[in-house]
């Protein structure tokens, strides 16, 4: 196990959405630095048994707490109860194209669910909060790589919206009341999976995501790959993402954890790889590093994707000594290790 650093001891965090595929990966990591997780989770689009799998990787198993957010008097006695240092969030839908047909439900769970926890954290005094937010909230930038100066565009859908408005609150705490030290964690595209193929992205339906999608297509479960859209101004007409593996994205997060023990304060970082790729770049990359054909489709264009984006991450290599290490080719070696590891959910 690893020691938890300096500037963050040994804490008890509460992992929001901990049952989920950013969130389990997170709380691995944070078990294996050496402090207590306990989750909360709807699963609403997870499973109760990915606490048993965190246990068998870190030889911990975490409380599990199964509710919504915005049950206000169970998320009220749980902070109350729980004497927690710091919350990671992850709580919340995150489906772009889904979010387009059904706003009203990603505003309610997004900015509901987060609303009630900050005021029952604020209640409680519990100062010290990860939010995991999302490079959607540059919306159609003017350019690229985007920094965090990048100026915040108005969403192109329903998902990106909640989290800049979720930024927005947690901005006008701090300002409210500097003694919350709050991490704003614009996520680019997260892929792969814990190399034990033990956990990874589980969807239920047809994935809203690349790379899922890319693997059930490969194992034959969807007859081909649909790819929305060749008809953006980029190399292949395909759309452009950065993709960052889920195990250096989760480190991140312990990252900023650690720097806001060191400096305090509020604080956005971009965690991506920065460097982009294109749909078809990454059918290719899973090609060569599983040897399984990926038949696709070319369709329509999905609503709410924009041409291009990925990271300009400097900001977070300085200040939080953090940087990806795993490539393209280890992101679609993971992802197909977990959907043929026979030990999926």
């Amino acid at each position: 196990m690893v020691p938890a650093s300096a500037y963050c001891p040994r804490m008890r965090i509460l992992v929001t959405g901990g049952t989920g595929y950013i969130g389990s990966h997170t709380a691995v990591q944070l078990i294996e630095a050496g402090h207590d997780v306990e989750i909360v989770d709807s699963l609403t689009n997870s499973k109760a048994s990915v606490v048993d799998r965190i246990g068998e990787i870190t030889g911990m198993t975490p409380a599990l707490h199964v509710f919504d957010l915005r049950q206000a008097d169970r998320t009220d006695e749980l902070i109350a109860g729980g004497g927690f240092d710091a919350v990671m969030h992850f709580a919340g839908l995150k489906a772009v194209g889904e979010s387009v047909e059904k706003p009203l439900e990603y505003w309610d769970a997004n900015v509901g669910g987060s609303t009630t926890l900050l005021r029952s954290l604020q209640r409680h005094d519990v100062r010290n909060f990860v939010f995991s937010s999302s490079c959607t909230v540059y919306g159609d930038p003017e350019t690229v790589p985007v920094t965090e100066a990048t100026p915040l565009q108005p969403a192109t859908n329903a998902y990106g919206a909640t989290k800049a408005t979720i930024e927005r609150i947690l901005t006008d705490v701090h300002v409210a009341d500097p003694t919350w030290n709050i991490a704003l964690l614009r996520y680019f595209n997260p892929v792969g999976a814990h190399q034990s193929g033990t956990i990874g992205e589980d969807p239920n339906d047809i994935p809203n995501n690349l790379m899922p999608y890319i693997c059930q297509v490969a194992a034959e479960k969807e007859p081909e790959l649909r790819v929305f859209g060749d008809d953006y101004p980029t190399r292949d007409g395909t759309g452009i993402r950065d993709y960052i593996h889920v195990v250096d994205l989760a480190a991140g997060h312990l990252a900023a954890l650690d720097f806001l023990g060191e400096a305090g304060g509020i604080h956005a970082w971009n965690l991506g790889s920065g460097s982009g790729t294109t749909v078809l770049e990454m059918v290719a990359a899973f090609e060569r590093a599983t040897g399984v054909r990926v038949p696709y489709r070319i369709t329509a264009r999905r609503p709410g994707d924009i041409a291009a984006t990925w990271a300009d991450p400097s900001k977070a290599n300085r200040e939080l000594g953090w940087s990806t290490v795993k490539t393209v080719e280890d992101m679609c070696e993971d992802a197909w290790r977990w959907q043929t590891s026979g030990s999926k959910l």
